[in-house]
């Protein structure tokens, strides 16, 4: 996985090697929202990396739980999504890491009175 500058922002592969896409990607990704809790999923920091090589793309991501019952509808959501963004077939690898607040973007914490 990338480095991080922070838990509430990682820093995607993407970011270094095709900056031009990591942003339009941040954004179209923002329109998928976790029904349960009402934030997308950058705002969660669900999304740990995305890279680009020759075969495709590969997403690294979370989800809130474990049994998450939206978790394989927002898992295709994403797959779908970044590619249209990319243009390019796209694997979602789901991290078996535990999620918790910290990895929210601020903003969003905030809202919720974690920080």
């Amino acid at each position: 996985m990338s480095e991080e500058t922070s838990k509430n922002r990682p820093v995607w592969q993407i970011e270094s090697t095709h900056p031009e896409l990591a942003e339009s990607l941040r954004e179209a990704l923002r329109e998928i929202i976790d029904p349960e809790i009402g934030l997308n999923i950058i705002q969660l920091g669900l999304v740990r990396d995305v890279q680009i090589d020759e075969g495709g793309a590969l997403v690294r991501m979370m989800l809130t739980t474990p049994f998450c019952p939206y978790g394989p509808a927002m898992l295709e959501t994403t797959r779908d999504k970044v590619e249209a963004v990319l243009q390019k077939p796209t694997h979602i690898e789901l991290l078996m890491e535990m999620w918790d607040f910290s990895y929210m973007e601020e903003d969003a914490a905030q809202s919720w009175g974690f920080y």
